[in-house]
């Protein structure tokens, strides 16, 4: 890659990355799903949701743009709907060829959700580990996890699955 194609990259890098939390935020599940990859998978849910609640076929991966977008959607919609807001930044990327690279991107969530009159929160602090490919011409994940290196939560936040974690 010459230097002006690695930027137009990380550019579009970022872009989709973006994307993908813009359209999680606003629940545009179709949108989410049209950033990966058709062999995308998310190991997200191994360390992010109570072991009542993890994917239990493999090991907690989730693949394909489609299964990806459901699960977040299950998770943000029932039994109530999650109001979230996500940001991103501090892009570390780093290209193993002219059509994949990876990606670290430091991250914050805030997620809310009525439980009957009272009002729960999480707040988290952590990294989202990705990679990307290029397909066409279009840059898109392939893999993510999210490690969360501190999570603050109203003490009731997870009894929306029954549990409390």
């Amino acid at each position: 890659m010459t230097d002006l194609e690695k930027l137009l990259a990380i550019e579009a890098i970022k872009d989709t990355y973006a994307k993908k939390l813009r359209s999680m935020d606003l629940k545009q599940w179709d949108v989410y799903a049209s950033v990966h990859t058709e062999d995308a998978y998310s190991e997200t849910w191994k360390d992010s949701l109570p072991d009542e609640e993890k994917p239990k076929e493999n090991d907690g991966r989730v693949v394909g743009p489609q299964a990806i977008a459901a699960q977040l959607a299950k998770v943000f919609t029932y039994p109530s709907p999650i109001t979230s807001v996500h940001h991103g930044h501090c892009a570390e990327i780093e290209f193993h060829s002219d059509t994949e690279a990876t990606a670290i991107h430091s991250m914050e969530d805030m997620l809310w959700w009525q439980n009957g009159n009272v009002e729960e929160h999480l707040h988290g602090y952590g990294h989202y580990y990705e990679t990307f490919r290029k397909v066409g011409e279009r840059w898109l994940i392939s893999s993510r996890k999210l490690v969360r290196i501190r999570v603050d939560m109203t003490p009731n936040f997870w009894n929306r699955f029954g549990t409390s974690a």
